[in-house]
């Protein structure tokens, strides 16, 4: 590994030790400070503020990027490899391609904020935002499961994998390649993932344990060798059957 890459790797290291910091710190009030001196989002949805918003957005969003950049890791340091290789230089493009991929999540953060504002103003989470109605549980876990049995999910898998494959046959040129590529590789990562991002209303949007859990069971996922197809399948097995266990 170069200076340049060991740079980009710490950089990218130091953020998601400063994410899975930020969400140890949230679980820990939410589990030790008395109700009374801790924020909740309102269980009614007219009359959430900018605020209610606002931290719940910086929830999700410094959750996605927690969870998905430890497994976009080897893509990114490829990349900074072949940028190095052909500009002498990798940290403008490198950073750059991080961005766009992050982007693409903090948009998809959005969604989830919209998502968990209806799911209080119906009743379906709590307060501490934890599962109050058991079919949403049920729907989330076999969504997930099939999901991962679907073409689209290997599609967008397999660009995933394959980080050399990907740039080899995505690879654009300049800055606005790099802009470009990173918005490329976070929608396949997106495609791959949501579902599993979803599970998260299903066991409690603050459980440390889901986080840990989806994190590690999506890294896993796309490390392995491409042809190696058990491990999408047995989770979405897991996944099909906890569902049902829920019933």
């Amino acid at each position: 590994m170069s200076k340049n890459q060991a740079i980009i790797f710490l950089t990218l290291l130091a953020v998601i030790i400063i994410a899975w910091a930020y969400l140890f710190y949230q679980h820990w009030q939410m589990t030790t400070l008395p109700m009374s001196d801790m924020w909740m989002p309102p269980s009614d949805a007219s009359v959430w503020h900018w605020i209610d918003f606002g931290l719940v957005y910086m929830m999700w969003a410094v959750m996605m990027a927690g969870m998905m950049l430890p497994s976009a890791m080897s893509m990114i340091l490829v990349y900074a490899k072949i940028c190095e290789q052909r500009y002498q230089t990798s940290h403008p493009y490198t950073f750059l391609f991080v961005f766009a991929y992050l982007s693409v999540w903090l948009i998809f953060s959005v969604v989830l904020t919209l998502l968990q504002w209806q799911m209080h103003g119906l009743q379906f989470l709590s307060p501490m935002m934890d599962v109050q109605y058991k079919w949403m549980a049920v729907i989330i876990f076999l969504l997930a499961g099939i999901y991962q049995f679907t073409p689209q999910k290997n599609s967008f898998l397999q660009s995933c994998r394959t980080p050399l494959g990907f740039l080899l046959t995505e690879w654009r040129e300049g800055t606005l390649g790099a802009f470009r590529m990173g918005i490329k590789h976070g929608s396949a990562c997106l495609g791959c993932c949501w579902a599993q991002m979803m599970i998260m209303f299903a066991v409690g949007v603050m459980n440390l344990l889901g986080m840990v859990l989806i994190t590690a069971l999506v890294f896993v996922e796309k490390i392995i060798p491409h042809h190696y197809q058990f491990f999408s399948k047995a989770m979405g097995i897991l996944f099909i059957v906890w569902g049902f266990w829920l019933i």
